[in-house]
């Protein structure tokens, strides 16, 4: 154990660290022999100060950071400071946007610099005061009116053209979430949209070229990415999420809001069936009440109407994308709120598409698999391995601590959490989404 420890102690691990809704938490995890992830050790705390995907309140934060952090760490003997973070929210918002640069040479082929250049300068569109670009992520590129081009590189070329998915988010809402981290004790390496980290961790090639629809539900939004030939063509942020079905039970049943929450997990469903007839579950009175009989044909019923919506909205958004009829492996559920009993078959029956639940057990490893089983965790063991992901896509060994000297040097120069959001730039390209 000591020399595993010593071993990780070199830094061969990365940290995932998803602030959500309802619960914070931190995944420790390094690749084996057969490059499958190890997830080492997880921390988890209740989220007192996060609403809806956004920091309300930043003391209440910080200590369920700090919490899920010492409860990682106990179980992994590993030390934690610097962690990929995701960033999610109802302030994220996706546009599509169309560039082009003019080269001066033809003779010269086309290379990684032009991409960049023109890349580049989706960053400078004008958006909503107090909104910023985090993410630009090239669809096809056209080269001299020739459209339909995946990769323009080695060819020649004067007119440069491409089509842009650009996701924005609220520069205060980024600001919050990076001082959060920062004051727990650690440092943020790279903001990560979580649906791109819920994909990584729940899908397989065959879906992301084929085309699929990934919904992420989680405690207070439902977040959309739709993919297609490994690129992600639309996101979107549904306000709406396991947290108000809680309530949504505690205001018709009139019980408290853990005893709704309880209900939801044991007993909850997003579609009646005939054995749920005349089943009662008696709740405990408090302070010498009565207890409370619940039919639980009428919290299926509050359930599967609060679903039905959501997943309404969810098919809103997959025909507003255009690519409603090339979904070739359907939808698949992933997220907190898709542990809920018959959800797949309602998404089917509402969406008319093949539905599965979307577990994070694409790339663990056999011994991990048990540890982190539920679809509550895609989104940390995505962060993970976008951790291991960005570490190959800059050249350095899968390595926290390592890290080239130029990128070094750039993290050195940083003195304020602006500089993460130029970092992440050049994070999410075709080669990084497949």
């Amino acid at each position: 154990m000591e020399q595993s420890n010593q071993e990780l102690n070199t830094g061969a691990y990365m940290v995932g660290l998803d602030i959500g809704t309802t619960k914070i938490s931190v995944m420790i995890g390094r690749k084996n022999q057969y490059d499958k992830l190890e997830i080492l050790g997880t921390g988890r705390a209740v989220s007192n100060g996060v609403a809806r995907g956004i920091v309300a309140n930043i003391d209440k934060t910080v200590l369920s950071i700090k919490e899920a952090v010492d409860e990682a760490k106990q179980k992994s003997g590993v030390d934690i400071d610097e962690v990929f973070v995701g960033i999610a929210g109802q302030h994220i918002k996706s546009l599509q946007h169309r560039g082009e640069i003019v080269r001066d040479n033809i003779d010269i082929e086309i290379d990684k610099a032009d991409l960049d250049k023109l890349k580049s300068n989706m960053f400078k569109l004008i958006t909503i005061p107090g909104e910023e670009v985090i993410h630009v992520i090239p669809q096809e590129y056209t080269v001299d009116g020739e459209d339909g081009i995946q990769d323009p590189k080695g060819m020649a070329g004067v007119k440069l053209e491409a089509n842009f998915h650009v996701i924005t988010a609220q520069v205060g809402a980024v600001r919050n979430i990076m001082r959060c981290v920062e004051k727990a004790g650690l440092t943020p390496k790279e903001l990560v949209l979580e649906p791109f980290a819920s994909a990584v961790a729940t899908l397989d090639e065959d879906e992301l070229r084929e085309g699929v629809a990934l919904v992420d539900i989680g405690g207070g939004t439902t977040d959309v990415a739709i993919f297609l030939d490994n690129i992600i063509r639309h996101t979107a942020v549904i306000p709406f999420g396991g947290n108000v079905i809680t309530k949504d039970i505690k205001t018709g049943l009139s019980i408290l809001e853990k005893q709704a929450e309880l209900l939801k997990i044991k007993f909850g469903s997003a579609m009646y069936t005939e054995d749920q007839e005349n089943v009662m579950v008696s709740i405990p009175g408090l302070r010498g009440r009565e207890p409370k009989e619940i039919a639980v044909k009428n919290l299926s019923e509050i359930i599967g109407a609060r679903y039905k919506e959501i997943i309404d909205l969810v098919y809103h958004e997959i025909k507003v994308s255009g690519y409603e009829n090339k979904l070739m492996t359907g939808i698949v559920l992933t997220g907190g709120g898709a542990q809920i009993r018959n959800l797949k078959q309602l998404a089917a029956f509402v969406t008319g598409k093949e539905t599965r639940i979307g577990y994070p057990n694409e790339h663990l490893g056999s011994e991990s698999k048990d540890a982190v089983v539920s679809p509550m965790y895609a989104t940390g063991v995505g962060l993970v391995l976008k951790g291991f992901e960005h570490a190959d896509y800059t050249k350095t060994p899968p390595k926290v601590i390592d890290v080239d000297d130029d990128v070094e040097n750039e993290i050195e120069n940083e003195t304020d959490t602006v500089g993460i959001l130029d970092k992440i730039k050049d994070w999410f390209t075709e080669e990084n989404i497949d």
